[in-house]
């Protein structure tokens, strides 16, 4: 009977800037590399950057730490990069993931980790908002979610969750996406141009990819004053000049999570009462940190044995 092969190794694996791996999850990974090191800052520089992995066969990084071609270049035997966060495109990705292809080195990163406690910010902020839970009543009574008109502006992972609470709650969503979905047709939530879910919603969802930006002065101008806008995506969805003038219309109200949604917003308009930031990734729960860390490893040992095929 002819033994098991023993799973193939990286021979040195390094986390080149912060990524969030539980206790767990670091352990396991010194099961799939002879050697393994953690920095727990951000490279200086390109160089300092370079310098850290220049001998790895595999590195890792987090969502705020960008690998492009020049640092991909100096890493010769350079052959996995495990993104530590969500990757949902090429173009929105931190790694250059196309010149990468070039080299043969694989980038995988993960999804469907963290948003269901996104899903649930957003519908607690918004009933706090509602119902004037240690905020300004907008209105001479308080408001359910029943019969309010939300647009979602993508509808994802983390936006398709948002869509189905409020749905559940009795709203009126519709939403606009690159296509058509069917399926959403089916559930009662429609299809809008863009244009025509600005005009129509009270409260606007913006869910969307790093990097993508879809709201300018004519869209906001649209969507008008007296209305709600959260955006939960990574970074910023609208042309920041643009959502400052809009949210110094009256009766307009912004949220986000993330201060990473922010984008450069100036520190006034960051001040303002209608600015609401709760400064901290509302998807990061203790069951995220887990399931980020077991897909992570999952991507390592499904490349590792792959290549030992």
């Amino acid at each position: 009977m002819q033994e098991e092969l023993e799973m193939k190794k990286f021979n040195k694996l390094v986390a080149a800037a912060p990524v969030n791996l539980v206790g767990w999850a670091r352990e396991e990974l010194k099961e799939y590399a002879d050697k393994v090191i953690f920095y727990s800052e951000e490279p200086k520089d390109e160089d300092d950057f370079a310098d850290r992995i220049k001998d790895a066969d595999a590195v890792l990084v987090g969502f705020a730490t960008r690998m492009g071609e020049e640092v991909l270049k100096k890493a010769p035997r350079l052959e996995y990069v495990g993104m530590i966060c969500s990757l949902y495109s090429e173009e929105s990705a931190n790694v250059d993931i196309a010149f990468a292809r070039t080299r043969g080195i694989t980038v995988k990163g993960v999804r469907n980790y963290g948003d269901r406690g996104v899903a649930e910010y957003a519908v607690c902020q918004l009933i706090q908002i509602l119902h004037g839970y240690g905020l300004p009543l907008r209105g001479e009574k308080m408001r359910e979610i029943t019969g309010l008109k939300v647009g979602m502006i993508g509808i994802g992972d983390s936006g398709g969750l948002i869509a189905d609470a409020l749905h559940f709650f009795g709203a009126e969503v519709s939403y606009f996406a690159r296509s058509v979905k069917p399926e959403r047709e089916k559930q009662g939530i429609y299809y809008k141009p863009l244009p025509e879910l600005l005009r129509d919603s009270e409260v606007v969802f913006t869910c969307l990819n790093k990097n993508t930006i879809l709201l300018h002065k004519e869209e906001l101008e649209l969507f008008g004053s007296g209305k709600i806008m959260f955006n939960t995506s990574i970074g910023p969805a609208a042309d920041m000049d643009a959502l400052e003038e809009w949210i110094r219309q009256p009766g307009n109200l912004f949220c986000c999570d993330m201060t990473e949604a922010l984008g450069d917003m100036s520190r006034e308009t960051r001040e303002r009462e209608n600015v609401i930031c709760m400064g901290a990734s509302s998807g990061m729960t203790s069951q995220a940190y887990d399931l980020l860390g077991r897909k992570s490893l999952d991507n390592i040992r499904d490349y590792l044995e792959r290549v030992q095929e």
